[in-house]
Parts: structure tokens; C-alpha cells; sequence
């Protein structure tokens, strides 16, 4: 028979089954090409070109032999770090044992059966036992190794005696910042962590002694040096020095070493390292690590000029920079289940990788697409380069848990491309497992770890039937592929997000589909920006202002997800909780099912679903009669702290304080529908009473912000002007005598007196104290003032002519600091009373509450009654609680 270039019948013959027609098929080997022939698949298949054969080996169905092995490993490593070397030495025994005993028995048997000119029978399931039993001792052996070199030396006994150290310690991890906790009414200070292992120690007794303990250290100021005239210089020095610290310098430090908070952690002890000056640098970081410095800091100068949420965004998408994310940002992509997207995870170096050597379904054939085949790359040369790429992603980015995840992953992939054989993921998952969690076995403890095999465990083996039933119900491929991904990494991923947050997300599975379309091109443009910048940063402005828009895209969906009153709920944080999780999740899926063959009764269902997490304002009021019908004031209930609603049109009111959580009094506003708020009063700037401002300010109009001129503490002062600041929100300053009205609200500002007057012991001195009037009811609002400014507002003009009120916002959370003659001249029919439930400075005091039960008040306290609203006009006043 002739062949088409001989003129025989026929002609060019149609693609093989299960090849893509199109010109890339036509173009065949690089020989034929290069001779200008184009060969019949028969001849085609039987050479195949070094871009890729027409036909790759084919593995039999998918393998899981590998599977149990890993897992045994992953169980016995997280078992065995810190189990006792006993008991990990008799494991590692008996499975040695175990494993040889069978593979004897195995071997003596295979010899048996072949001399009798039989198979062998029953030699695989003993095979496959002992590579369980193996991999089990392997992974003790490797965990009792690394728990035995974690505990030796003397950093662990210097820990448990608090001792003070002089140490050079090796810095391991980029430097990041601790988040601000409220405790009381000051937020804890920020303060600089770095993962270090300590090299060189001298001890108190002036031995020097080389040893690697792990550690985690804790840079934070030294109050005497920031209360010292030097304060600024040393702030100054201190923010530019240790964070910017590269991983693989090494630095001398005085710390005082205590033992970790919890037991079985990586790190041998705590360094806390106290003092504003900038650290004694002793070795300089290595040129792989300068190099990966570089392209961050190009990364970081090439975002300067964006929107602040790209600005923050990007460089945290590309290579896990979260330096420049605000909590308020944080906690949308946690409460959106987005959080993955600011660690990087296999999904960058899986975009990357598809760009260079094309889809994974089409890696070895010779129509492949990516960057490597349309260079006239060979399969093993893209294989090299592919390592090459993979090794520079674990640089840049940094080897976190997900990333090595990644990295493995990729190098078993890459690896089947020079083997020649199509690579099965689930083998190459199983196997990156397996050879991670042996060479660290901390991994295995590792929550990043885990939800990151977690979420490509969903991806291999459950997004595929699913998508194949949506496609089957008539739902378009691409939207039934990206559905079903994030449906399947949202089942298996829930409950381990569960027990980190004690909460799971009615909205993650939406959000993460509206924000997988802007995943790939944010995260092209952005490691385009990142090579570019070193050598053109023009060039990698510009293409960071094209990453600005998926990911302004991306940000937009968190911050809406977060702001749905119904978008999450509160779930038990413990893995009993992660159990019930699983079970309910098994059974909506199954419920799921048999819904999609009815689709006006899956309607409905998404109809409810939506309206339960939208919650449309006449929704929630009809259910559950919060917030209650003509409300005029409203305490909400933020913990130990304060903030105070007072009603002032559909949709406003004047807000007064913002108590220690953005996301309870945004809770609490949202609830109540308000959006927009012409006035912001802050009473004094501790943190309890400020610290929330981010959540106030979050989806809403905000006119103008009101503070004491007291400016204590000064940190919190700045971040309230800073926060004013970027929104463009005026900041203005209440005394006594001012009057203002919004609607039907009246208020006059009672305390404090215009300067020189005040000179207030602190704080709380300092407090504005604010007289409400709406339709016919008095409120009396008095901040945290203690006696002597209560006696003061009684002596002063504005309070001289102070009566019975209707409603009193009792002064500094119930304290016993209180001035009886205040309350009687009050006399409040209903006494309201902010604190948090179960606080450690015992509010309100009894003493309190029984001197305002003898003046005849009615008492609620937000710790036992929750959020608080005061309804009706004139005589007729009422109470609704939430």
C-alpha cells in the first residue's frame, strides 16, 4: 500500500483516537519537519520525536499501591516526634522485623512455585505489607532522629531555667509581624518573629558551646527605650533592621530563652529578644538567598504605586509576602476560606509549570503546548529546566509546607517526563508525601501540610466524578471542571479549617469559583513582574499595574463574602467538631445528589441557602424580631469593651466607640443595617474602646471621626489618624459645649472641658461624655471616666444642670471606681453595663450594681444578655435584647 507521499489513496490519514486534530498534529516529528513530510500516524507512532511521542506509555489504571505507605508514614512521624526513644526504637524494631520475616516468606515461596512451574500466589499482598511495615520504621526512625537531635544539647535546660543568653543564632525564615491583641485597654505591641537556629552559645558561666537547637525568636521594643528621648531613632532603627533580615544571615543577640508554649513543636526553645537597637549582623545571608532577596524587593518596589489592596495582595499571591496585609484584609480571606491564596501554595508552581511545558494531559505529546515545545525544547531538556524552575520557586517563595508539597509533586511530574511515561498525580502525591514526611517529619504536624494534601487529594481523586455528574447534568464543562474543584477541596479541607477557626464558611465555595478566573493571570503578570524588576522596572510596574486588576478582583470577593451577615457560622473548634463536620458534609452531598434530579426543588434549596447567608434586612427582623422595629438606642455586645449605636434615619445612626473587635461590632452594625454613619465618636483611645475601628469603617460611609484631645496611648491615637487617614476621613477633636443633630438625634458633648482646663490623671479622665436626646428619651453616655472626672462633670458648666435621665451608659464597664452622687443626681430608669463574660478585672462590680438597684434602675449587661436596644418614646420605654 502506498503511502500519501507516493501518490496511494487516501491521502493524509485522520488524527489516532484520543489525539487533538488541528495544525499542532499535523506539524509531527522533528525530523519529518525538518524533511517537509508530513508521515501517516502509523509511521508517525512508530517514531517518536524528541518534542513528544504521539502515543506515551500508558500506566494501568490509577495506582495505589503507594498510597497506605505514605499514610502509615504520615501517622507514625507525627507520633513519633516527641514520642519516648523507647517506645520509637521498639516500633522500629518489630516492623524491621515484621517486614524481613515476610519478605523471607515470600521470597522462599516465589522459589517454589517456579521450580513447580507455577505463579506465585499470595506474594503481592505480602510485598505490599512490608513496604507499609518498612515505611513505618523508616518514619520512626526518622522522627525518633530529629525528636532526639531536637531535645539534646543545653538550649533545652537553659530554656526551662529562663535563662539570659548571649548566642549567635542563624536566621532560617523571613521575618513577620505578630498580630495585635487587645488585652484590657492597651493592644499588645508588634513585634517581629524569625525562625533561627542557635550555632554558637555561651552560657552564663561564659562557656561558649556549638550546638543547632531550633528556635523561634521574638524581637520586640523595649518600653524604657521607647519612653527615652532616643525613642524615635531607635523605633526608626529597629523597623529597619530586623524585619528586613534574610534568611541564612547570622546574628548576635542577648535573649532570654523560656520553653515553647506547647509540647511537640519544632523549635527547642522561645528567644525573647528585648531592646530597640538594630541587631549585630556577624555573617551575611548566601547569594541564592541575596538573589531571591532582590526579586522580592523588586516585587515590593514594582507594587508601590497601586491600590492599597494590590499593593498588599500581590506580592503575598506571588511568593507569600504578607508584610503589607492589614488584619482587616486577613480576616475577610479566613472568613472566605481564601486564606490559601496568600500562602503560597501548589497552585502557583502548577500555573507556572503548565505555562512552560503545557497541559498536563498533553506533557508528552507532540501536541503539547507551553513555552518549551514552541522553543524546540526536548522532553528531558524541559524536564531539567522544569527542576531548575522548581528549585528557584522553592527559593524565592521560601520552603513552607505547601510549597515543598508543590515541589515534590513537580519533581515526581518532571521525573516521568524523562522516564517517558504519562505520570498518574495520585502516585506522585502518595510519593511526595511519603519522601517529604521522611525527610522532616515535623511536616506531619504541619496544618498547612495537611490541608494542602488535602486540597489536591480533592482535586485527583473526587473533582473529576464530580465534574463528570454536573457535565452529565447538562452544566458546562469549564463551569462544571472549576464547580466541582472547589466544591471537592472545600469537602475534604472544612474540617480541618474548622478546628483552626471554629467556624466554617457558607460562602467559600462561591468565592473560591469567582476567584479562580483571576488566579492564573494575577499570578502570571505578578512572577513576570518579579523577574522583571531587577533588570526593567518600568517594565515590571507596568505589569504589576495588570496584576492589580484579577487581584483587586480577588480582594473584592473576600471583602464581600466576609461583610454577608449569614456567611458563616460558628462550628465547635475541636476535632469531635471536624468529626461532626465530615458527617454533615457526607450527608448534604448525598441529599445533593438526589436534589440535582429535581431542579426546581434544587431551586429552592440554593434560594434558602442564599437567603440565609444575604440575609435581606426585612429577612433577619421577621425571623428573630432584631433589630426591633423603631429602636432608638442599641448596645452591642463586643466583648469587654464598648460600642454604642444611637439611631438616626433608615440605615443611620452616630456610632459611639468601636470596642476591641472589628468583626463583632461590624457584626453588630450589620444587624442592625446600618450603612452609613455621619459621625464617629471615640471616647478616649484605648483599645477597647478603638481597637474595632477597622470594623466600623469596613463597607460604610463614615462623615467624620470625633476623639479627645488626650492622645493616650499614643500608639493607638496614630493608627486611629492613619485609618482616618486612608479613608480620607476627617478627624476632629469634642469639648464641652459643643451641640450638634443628625435627624431626630440631639446631642450635646458634656466632658471633657477645652484645654487649660484638663489635666486628667489618664485616659479614662479624658473620656467624652455625651447627652442624648431622641423623641423624648435621655441617654447619658460617660465613657471609662472614673470619680474624679464624674465629680468634675458634676462641678463643670455643662453638667451643672445634669438630672434624672432615662437611660445611663454606666461608666468605665461597671467598675467600682464610681461617684455615688453622680448616680443619684441621674437616677437612670435603665442602667446599661458593657463587659466582656468572665473578665479578669471582675466587671461590673457588685458594689455598682447594687448602688444603681437602689436608685431604682433596671440593670442589663451585654456578658449575660447580649446586644441590648432601647425602643419607645417619651414615658413609654422599652427593652429588647438579641
Amino acid at each position: 500500500m502506498k503511502g500519501p507521499e507516493e501518490g496511494g489513496a487516501g491521502g493524509p490519514q485522520p488524527p489516532p483516537r484520543g489525539t487533538r486534530a488541528g495544525p499542532s498534529w499535523a506539524a509531527g516529528s522533528d525530523r519529518t519537519a525538518a524533511h517537509g513530510i508530513l508521515d501517516p500516524p502509523a509511521a508517525r507512532a512508530a517514531v517518536p520525536g524528541r518534542l513528544g511521542d504521539p502515543h506515551p506509555r500508558q500506566d494501568s489504571p490509577t495506582d495505589l499501591r503507594l498510597v497506605p505507605p505514605a499514610l502509615a508514614a504520615w501517622v507514625t512521624a507525627a507520633a513519633a516526634v516527641d514520642a519516648p526513644p523507647a517506645w520509637v526504637t521498639g516500633v522500629v524494631v518489630i516492623c524491621l522485623a515484621a517486614a524481613g520475616g515476610l519478605l523471607v516468606v515470600r521470597r522462599q515461596g516465589t522459589s517454589g512455585d517456579t521450580e513447580a512451574g507455577r505463579r506465585p500466589r499470595g506474594s503481592w499482598p505480602k510485598v505490599s505489607v512490608a513496604a507499609l511495615l518498612l515505611s513505618v520504621a523508616a518514619a520512626g526512625a526518622s522522627a525518633g532522629l530529629h525528636g532526639a537531635d531536637l531535645r539534646r544539647g543545653p538550649v533545652p535546660a537553659l530554656a526551662r531555667q529562663h535563662a539570659e543568653v548571649s548566642a549567635e543564632i542563624e536566621v532560617t525564615s523571613d521575618p513577620r509581624f505578630t498580630r495585635p491583641r487587645v488585652r484590657g485597654d492597651h493592644a499588645t505591641p508588634t513585634a517581629v518573629l524569625l525562625d533561627g537556629r542557635i550555632r554558637r552559645l555561651m552560657k552564663p558561666d561564659g562557656t561558649v558551646t556549638a550546638t543547632r537547637a531550633p528556635v523561634l525568636v521574638i524581637v520586640d521594643m523595649n518600653r524604657r527605650t521607647v519612653t527615652s528621648g532616643s525613642a524615635g531613632a531607635a523605633k526608626e532603627a529597629w523597623a529597619t533592621s530586623w524585619p528586613t533580615l534574610l534568611p541564612s544571615t547570622r546574628v548576635r543577640v542577648t535573649a532570654r530563652l523560656v520553653p515553647p508554649l506547647t509540647g511537640g513543636d519544632r523549635i527547642a526553645a522561645v528567644a525573647r529578644v528585648r531592646g530597640g537597637e538594630p541587631p549585630d549582623v556577624v555573617g551575611g545571608p548566601t547569594g541564592a538567598q541575596r538573589w531571591a532577596g532582590r526579586l522580592r524587593a523588586g516585587l515590593r518596589e514594582a507594587t508601590e504605586g497601586l491600590d492599597p489592596d494590590p499593593r498588599a495582595l500581590l506580592p503575598g499571591l506571588v511568593v507569600g509576602d504578607t508584610a503589607r496585609v492589614t488584619p482587616e484584609l486577613d480576616d475577610a480571606f479566613k472568613a472566605t476560606d481564601l486564606a490559601h491564596l496568600l500562602a503560597v501554595s501548589g497552585g502557583n508552581f502548577t500555573i507556572l509549570l503548565a505555562l512552560f511545558i503545557g497541559p498536563a494531559g498533553l506533557a508528552q505529546r507532540v501536541e503539547r503546548r507551553g513555552l518549551a515545545p514552541r522553543l524546540g525544547i526536548p522532553l528531558r531538556g524541559t524536564a531539567l529546566l522544569g527542576g531548575a524552575l522548581m528549585l528557584g520557586f522553592v527559593v524565592v517563595c521560601r520552603p513552607d509546607p505547601s510549597v515543598l508539597r508543590a515541589a515534590a509533586c513537580g519533581a515526581v511530574a518532571l521525573l516521568a517526563l524523562v522516564t517517558g511515561r504519562r505520570r498518574s498525580l495520585l502516585p506522585a502525591l502518595a510519593t511526595a508525601v511519603l519522601l517529604l514526611v521522611l525527610y522532616d517529619p515535623w511536616l506531619a504536624r504541619s496544618y498547612g501540610f495537611l490541608l494542602s494534601v488535602l486540597a489536591t487529594g480533592a482535586l485527583l481523586t473526587i473533582a473529576p466524578r464530580w465534574s463528570a455528574s454536573l457535565r452529565r447534568r447538562r452544566v458546562p464543562p469549564r463551569l462544571a471542571e472549576a464547580l466541582a474543584a472547589a466544591a471537592a477541596a472545600q469537602a475534604l479541607c472544612a474540617p480541618v479549617i474548622a478546628v483552626l477557626s471554629a467556624r466554617v464558611s457558607l460562602v467559600a465555595v462561591p468565592c473560591n469559583l469567582l476567584a479562580e478566573f483571576a488566579v492564573a493571570p494575577a499570578t502570571v503578570l505578578g512572577f513576570a513582574a518579579l523577574a522583571a524588576a531587577p533588570v526593567a522596572m518600568p517594565v515590571a510596574k507596568a505589569l504589576a499595574w495588570g496584576a492589580s486588576w484579577p487581584v483587586g478582583w480577588i480582594a473584592g470577593i473576600a471583602r464581600t463574602g466576609a461583610s454577608l451577615p449569614g456567611g458563616g457560622v460558628d462550628w465547635p473548634g475541636s476535632w469531635q467538631g471536624a468529626l461532626l463536620l465530615a458527617a454533615v458534609t457526607v450527608l448534604v452531598v448525598s441529599i445533593g445528589r438526589r436534589l440535582l434530579r429535581y431542579p426546581w426543588l434544587a431551586g429552592v434549596c440554593a434560594l434558602v441557602l442564599l437567603l440565609v447567608v444575604v440575609q435581606p434586612p426585612p429577612l433577619p427582623r421577621v425571623i428573630t424580631g432584631w433589630p426591633p422595629p423603631g429602636w432608638r438606642f442599641a448596645m452591642c455586645d463586643v466583648g469587654q469593651g464598648d460600642a454604642t449605636v444611637l439611631a438616626a434615619g433608615d440605615g443611620t445612626a452616630v456610632v459611639v466607640d468601636a470596642g476591641p473587635d472589628p468583626a463583632l461590632v461590624d457584626r453588630c452594625l450589620t444587624r442592625l443595617g446600618i450603612t452609613r454613619i455621619p459621625l464617629l465618636v471615640l471616647t478616649h483611645f484605648h483599645a477597647d474602646h478603638v481597637a474595632g475601628l477597622p470594623g466600623v469603617l469596613r463597607g460604610r460611609s463614615v462623615g467624620a471621626i470625633e476623639t479627645t484631645g488626650f492622645e493616650e496611648p499614643p500608639d493607638q491615637a496614630a493608627s486611629v489618624r492613619a485609618q482616618a487617614a486612608a479613608r480620607h476621613v476627617p478627624v476632629t477633636r469634642g469639648v464641652a459645649g459643643e451641640h450638634r443633630r443628625t435627624g431626630a438625634l440631639d446631642w450635646q458633648v458634656l466632658w471633657p472641658p477645652p484645654a487649660p482646663a484638663l489635666s486628667p490623671d489618664g485616659p479614662n479622665d479624658a473620656s467624652i461624655a455625651l447627652l442624648v436626646r431622641s423623641a423624648g428619651l435621655t441617654l447619658l453616655l460617660l465613657g471609662d471616666l472614673e470619680p474624679s472626672a464624674q465629680q468634675g462633670l458634676l462641678r463643670s458648666p455643662a453638667g451643672a444642670g445634669l438630672g434624672p435621665v432615662d437611660v445611663l451608659k454606666v461608666a468605665h464597664h461597671g467598675s467600682a471606681y464610681q461617684d455615688p452622687q453622680l448616680i443619684r443626681r441621674v437616677a437612670p430608669r435603665l442602667a446599661l453595663v458593657s463587659c466582656g463574660r468572665d473578665n479578669p478585672y471582675g466587671h461590673p462590680a457588685p458594689s455598682t450594681l447594687a448602688a444603681l438597684r437602689d436608685e431604682g434602675a433596671l440593670v442589663l449587661r451585654t456578658d449575660r444578655d447580649g446586644a441590648i436596644a432601647v425602643v419607645g418614646e417619651g414615658n413609654g420605654l422599652g427593652v429588647a435584647r438579641d
